[in-house]
């Protein structure tokens, strides 16, 4: 259960960070703005957001590591199912030796003499 809803988190935490990245200025970006190129029109100004978002996927990128060793360690603990036929009792087998026999009439043969019946085991 808190697996699953650490994955779900995960996946909307990969989606923000994705899109908090990509809304960003690159590099050259700021320097079109320190002569001017238009930059001060934005929301928050030539310098005002490149500390903010910074700060934001600074702090976004350490929570997605951190959901996802937990999420490493989470699926190492994952118990294996038992099979259910290791719970079930084994059926008692009967051998040869314990199987009744019929004389047989020829004696010349070397194969020992075959049961007429088979006794069959049922489980209760």
């Amino acid at each position: 259960m808190l697996q699953d809803i650490l994955a779900i988190f995960y996946i909307f935490l990969c989606i923000a960070l994705i899109v908090l990245i990509l809304i960003q200025h690159g590099k050259g970006a700021d320097a079109g703005a320190a002569f001017g190129s238009g930059a001060s029109g934005t929301v928050f100004g030539s310098q005002g957001s490149a500390s903010f978002l910074t700060r934001t996927t600074a702090v976004m990128a350490t929570t997605f590591f951190m959901t996802c060793l937990a999420l490493a360690y989470f699926s190492m603990q994952r118990i294996e199912p038992t099979s259910v036929l290791e719970e079930v009792a084994p059926m008692t087998t009967t051998t040869l030796d314990e199987l009744p026999t019929v004389p047989s009439s020829d004696s010349s043969s070397d194969l020992p003499p075959t049961p007429t019946e088979v006794p069959v085991d049922v489980p209760q």
